[in-house]
């Protein structure tokens, strides 16, 4: 334990913070609450606050000393529209929002590392983000179009995510990929209804878009090489109200993942083609709205082996290796404008161990030790005297 470590009083106090904040979630672009809540504690701290960042996103700036140097470590605050079935004393209180992906633990994580850093000696500027809106609404892109590095540069800038799939003091810090580029896609299939026994005097959609659905599924498998990382994922397919009726429109949605851009772009064109020629050849129309949402999670190498130096002279703290996950990351947007790295932190939980996104999901307390003494190990690295 160095003098930078949280202590266990101040491990329980942050785990009181935590439990509030997952008893009161809320969702992208809304986390009123939660951006007070953080600007209440930070400001008690010294530490200054600016806000309006993407909303409701929200800056804490610590400076010691003279140096120019400067980083920044972020942490996501939002919650999904998920009806918690965890079970815990301090579930959510409104219903359909919930914190199934720890952004509670990690917001509490952070201002704890907040509070240990303003009684650091240290030599430069530590920037603490908090930022709404992770989940599929692109808060980190928002937060830089408002100027965040442009009013808060920094030399680097970290994130972390508790891992359940990864043992507790794990530390997963890959020198390139970390998480896969996001699209999503909404396919239009429109025919000519009739009635269910007439088949012949219409042109159905569905079976149109049932072959649209089959079709897709070729292009990762036969038009990207298998070297090379690509999922198309159908998640919905919506159309007709009757059982007797064949309805003039068909709805497909779902999402895409990729890691290089050429990938991206093969992803997108061969869906084109493949929707158009589908359609007209069963007689059908369709439309195709795609939208690359984030770009892949690619961490800096040096600011990658930086953190794993900072996590391997930690004795709670062990470096390991993973394969990147297809899963998306808004961090991305902030690593495209400086150099940093997204880390993973072991989350598993013994017996049950819900992953991330499930309704009966609650982040595990167990790592907020761990993840407070990394980011203030990491401070004292960068800026130390």
């Amino acid at each position: 334990m160095t003098r930078h470590d949280i202590s266990p009083e101040r491990i329980e106090e942050t785990i009181r913070w935590r439990h509030h904040l997952h008893a009161y979630p809320e969702l992208a672009f809304e986390e009123r609450q939660t951006a007070a809540f953080i600007a209440g504690r930070l400001a008690e701290w010294g530490i200054t606050v600016k806000d309006g960042y993407g909303g409701t996103g929200l800056v804490g700036t610590l400076k010691r000393g003279t140096s120019s140097r400067s980083i920044a470590i972020r942490a996501d605050m939002d919650a999904l529209p998920i009806i918690e079935t965890s079970g815990v004393a301090y579930a959510s209180k409104t219903q359909g929002k919930m914190h199934a992906c720890g952004h509670d633990g990690h917001v509490a994580m952070l201002l704890a590392a907040a509070r240990q850093a303003s009684e650091m000696d240290f030599d430069g500027t530590v920037h603490f983000i908090f930022q709404p809106a992770e989940e599929a609404e692109g808060g980190a892109r928002v937060m830089v179009a408002d100027g965040l590095f442009r009013d808060f540069p920094a030399d680097a800038v970290y994130a972390l995510h508790n891992w359940p799939a990864l043992d507790v003091g794990s530390v997963v810090a890959r020198d390139d990929a970390m998480m896969a580029a996001f699209g999503v896609f909404e396919i239009t299939v429109t025919g000519r209804g009739a009635h269910g026994a007439m088949p012949h005097e219409g042109a159905d959609p569905l079976v149109a878009a049932a072959q649209i659905v089959t079709a897709l599924q070729t292009i990762a498998s036969r038009n990207i090489s298998p070297l090379d990382a690509a999922v198309v994922s159908v998640t919905q397919i919506h159309g007709g109200d009757a059982w007797n009726v064949i309805p003039e429109k068909a709805v497909i949605r779902g999402t895409t993942r990729w890691f290089d851009k050429s990938v991206g772009d093969t992803l997108e064109n061969r869906m084109r083609a493949l929707v158009t020629a589908l359609a007209e050849g069963l007689g059908c129309k369709a439309e195709l709205d795609y939208q690359r949402r984030y770009p892949a999670t690619i961490n800096d190498p040096a600011a990658a082996a930086l953190v794993r130096a900072v996590a391997a002279e930690g004795p709670a703290l062990t470096v390991v290796d993973a394969p990147p996950s297809m899963a998306a990351e808004d961090f991305a947007f902030m690593l495209d404008e400086r150099p940093g790295c997204y880390l993973w932190l072991g989350a598993r939980r013994e017996g049950a161990n819900p992953g991330l996104h499930s309704p009966h999901y609650d982040f595990n307390d167990a790592i907020i030790g761990h993840g407070v003494n990394l980011w203030t190990r990491l401070i004292a690295t960068s800026l130390g005297r």
